[in-house]
């Protein structure tokens, strides 16, 4: 295995170095007063405007649409090349990746249009996306079924004359409350009596459709992730779109899932590890700049085994996440399913620790609005919930390390 990154990652990870140290961290603190502006206005889920200069700067550099290897709408990079540049974006999760486009869920979304869309749904929808005219939700996860099994979605899509009719209940659609959000990719059953896989379809759904009610957004310990659109409770109820806005084989919606997941948990891995590196970052400038009983809390035994932790922790999470990518580049997603869920528990497992770490040294700073480390943390513990928790990940990896051995 070779994980070199080509000289085109390499010029592109200097130059969106550049763009965060000149362009990015100095937006940080304006736009976290226009998210409270816009909340103050009854508008807390506005995007702040800082955000559209940021977009023009990253288009004209060429940071654009970068997480896309279809290089005929995207930057045409591997899985392997990318996967850095995801990390440095995570340095700044809040702005970053929006500004360069390439922010969940649309990177998804975006792929999965790119990669089953017809034609006239790529000029509908998925050319709006990647000019950022627009932004889109994923309806996949339903609060009244556990989650963690994909094949128990309930939400129900059903031929009716010449549409479909779509009925359910969905919540985390992230980003649905911002008004930009214009459509969804909604996965429901569609055959049920197909085969335990096959059952499951997705189909776009604007939101502007009669049927389509958005009731709430749900929080993250407290924060509703409102300048990013938050976390959408919605409501389809007789929701009738035309047949052409099947995405994919009807019955493929179980197949796309999968393709749309793998390499997502790519790109969130490593932006987990680009708010360790931040968080380790600042963590030591604390500990050099304060003292506790006569020293500074970086003399403390304790504090810099943290700090040593923290450095393991990074780097062997990092080099699995690579490995990760390079066997996506190679063998494709389904070569690398254990590699994928391995990652999936250990890159957020160690920016979880590190994080801790952070805030612990930080002391009761740590926990404030005034440094970024709360809401990374509360970000981040979504992440061992997110695209299948913790304990699914592990049971496929047991299960692969229990093959062709006898089990009760």
């Amino acid at each position: 295995m070779d994980f070199q990154h080509s000289e085109r990652s390499q010029a592109l990870q200097e130059q969106l170095a550049t763009f965060l140290d000149q362009h990015v961290y100095p937006a940080e603190q304006t736009f976290e007063e226009q998210a409270a502006a816009n909340r103050a206005a009854g508008q807390p889920f506005q995007t702040p405007a800082v955000l559209a200069g940021l977009k023009d700067v990253a288009r004209q550099q060429g940071l654009w649409n970068l997480f896309l290897p279809d290089d005929k709408h995207g930057a045409g990079l591997s899985v392997l090349d990318y996967a850095p540049l995801a990390e440095l974006s995570g340095r700044s999760v809040a702005i970053a990746p929006e500004a360069m486009n390439c922010s969940a869920p649309d990177t998804g979304n975006m792929e999965l249009m790119a990669m089953f869309g017809t034609p006239e749904q790529h000029e509908q929808w998925l050319t709006p996306l990647l000019n950022a005219e627009i932004r889109s939700c994923f309806s996949m996860t339903e609060p009244a079924v556990a989650s963690s099994d994909a094949t128990n979605i309930a939400l129900t899509i059903t031929r009716d004359n010449d549409g479909y009719l779509v009925n359910g209940r969905k919540w985390w659609s992230t980003g649905a409350m911002r008004p930009e959000c214009k459509i969804a990719i909604v996965m429901g059953v569609s055959d049920p009596d197909a085969a335990r896989h096959a059952r499951h379809s997705m189909i776009l759904v604007p939101l502007d459709t009669p049927g389509v009610t958005i009731e709430r957004s749900t929080t993250v310990f407290g924060y509703d992730d409102g300048p990013h659109g938050g976390h959408g409770v919605i409501h389809y109820d007789n929701v009738r779109v035309p047949l052409s806005n099947i995405l994919g084989p009807q019955g493929g919606g179980f197949m796309m899932a999968q393709a749309r997941l793998g390499p997502g948990r790519i790109h969130h891995c490593m932006r987990s590890l680009g708010m360790a590196e931040r968080a380790l970052e600042l963590m030591c400038a604390r500990a050099a700049s304060r003292t506790t009983f006569g020293q500074t809390i970086a003399s403390q035994g304790v504090v810099q085994e943290w700090i040593a932790e923290s450095r393991l922790a990074i780097e062997q999470a990092r080099l699995l996440v690579l490995k990760a990518a390079w066997l996506i580049d190679n063998v494709g997603a389904k070569g690398a399913r254990t590699e994928i869920a391995a990652i999936k528990v250990a890159a957020p497992r160690a920016a979880s620790f590190v994080l801790d770490k952070a805030i612990q040294v930080h002391g009761a700073a740590g926990v404030d609005h005034g440094v970024p480390l709360a809401e990374m943390w509360a970000g981040l513990r979504t992440l061992h919930l997110a695209d299948g928790p913790d304990e699914v990940h592990l049971r496929t990896i047991a299960r692969q390390e229990l093959r062709g051995v006898a089990t009760s």
